[in-house]
């Protein structure tokens, strides 16, 4: 029994920040920014969005009928940028997808790393119970502050994926191998909505672990590099893939490491124009991958390799399935990442700041909610502010 992933979409909020922009308003080589780092353009969360609105209107692309929704049996979401200590972002997200309430629903975290691991669980469960379907969301905001080292690295958005035994895009093969270390590179405190990051410490631990991975995967599987169509990266800048995919291209010969990079390209060529987002970064790799790359055909063995700082690593393989290409076709990325506004670095500095939102603040409500109306479409889940500390989500008209 096959177990794997029947629909996958893609979402990220309707503004962008050139780093050209970014690059000439902080006194830097724009060169370091687009070559050093990788990343052309990153989105811009407006105040009026989140983890779970993200999520939201990501999982909407899948379902699209009261019959997917009454398919859905357990939902498990992914952040390390959850909206609440206490209550999951699952539970929000649940209502505002219109699941029935007979139904698990759970948040994840692990810096980058949960999403692959609500995916693992979720194949689990599918596995035990093959007349069921599981609604995996990795949603994330990457926010460094202003004029940092990390600031080039933000962005956002969300990935959403419906596990089930109809594998339209990809099974799940059964060759994981993982790793769990307590690393001091990547971690937010209680108290603040910034991250902190040792970016040299962070880098090192990733290719690393990579290493650790990629050799216990030929030890356990006999699969070696020749055995890949290509990979999809945890890509926190679009440079980190290629300081993981170089330390093995050794074991191929010069025509096939030409080709693992044309591979690795068409992989960051969304991450490249979004930025980071935490848990669904290396999922948006896989999407661009299967969507940017030539010549893939059912049968053909992607690696993924999924990393989250402080740190846990996983590395397993998918297997194209029959029809893949049109699932991915009715997903219109560029379409999306092409349609946002482009802000000035004076406008996107203003929407960072207004994140800071004070839950005891009910006036900002309305301001909220009004800035939303009429730049969402239709259907549209959105952050309407706070009432008495509770967050309050709507739908666009």
């Amino acid at each position: 029994m096959a177990v794997g992933i029947e629909g996958i979409s893609f979402y990220t909020p309707g503004y962008s920040l050139d780093m050209v922009d970014l690059a000439n308003a902080r006194g830097e080589e724009p060169d370091k920014f687009t070559i050093g780092i990788g990343q052309s353009v990153q989105t811009v969360i407006p105040n009026f969005e989140d983890v779970v609105t993200m999520g939201v209107n990501a999982a909407s692309k899948l379902l699209k009928s009261d019959a997917d929704r009454a398919a859905v049996e357990m939902l498990l979401f992914a952040s390390e940028s959850g909206v609440d200590n206490s209550k999951s972002g699952a539970m929000f997200a649940k209502d505002q997808l219109g699941l029935r309430d007979s139904i698990r629903a759970i948040e994840m975290k692990q810096a980058c790393y949960a999403g692959t691991f609500a995916l693992m669980q979720a194949k689990d469960f599918v596995t035990l119970h093959p007349d069921k379907k599981v609604l995996v969301i990795a949603s994330d905001i990457a926010r460094y502050g202003l004029k940092t080292p990390g600031e080039v690295t933000q962005g956002g958005g969300a990935v959403a994926m419906l596990i089930s035994t109809d594998p339209k895009v990809a099974v799940i093969n059964d060759d994981s191998v993982y790793e769990s270390k307590d690393e001091k590179d990547f971690w937010r405190p209680i108290d603040s909505d910034i991250a902190l990051v040792d970016g040299h410490l962070s880098t090192d631990i990733y290719k690393e672990m990579f290493m650790d991975l990629w050799n216990a995967y030929k030890k356990n599987t006999g699969l070696h590099l020749p055995d890949f169509k290509g990979f999809a990266f945890h890509l926190p800048y679009t440079k980190m893939g290629k300081k993981a995919l170089e330390q093995i291209l050794d074991e191929v010969t010069s025509t096939k490491q030409a080709y693992f990079m044309e591979q690795l390209a068409a992989s960051q060529f969304y991450n490249r124009y979004v930025g980071n987002l935490y848990t669904g970064s290396v999922y948006l790799s896989l999407m661009s991958l299967l969507k940017e790359a030539k010549g893939y055909q059912a049968g053909d063995r992607v690696g993924v390799f999924s990393f989250g700082s402080g740190a846990e690593a996983e590395l397993f393989s998918l297997t194209l399935t029959q029809g893949y290409e049109d699932v991915l076709a009715e997903q219109d990325v560029q379409g999306m990442l092409d349609a946002r506004m482009k802000l000035s670095v004076t406008e996107y500095e203003k929407v960072f700041e207004s994140q800071k939102l004070d839950s005891s603040d009910d006036s900002e409500t309305e301001g909220v909610a009004l800035a939303a109306e009429g730049k969402l479409a239709a259907g549209q889940c959105y952050f309407a502010g706070w009432k008495d500390h509770y967050r309050l989500y709507k739908t666009a008209k």
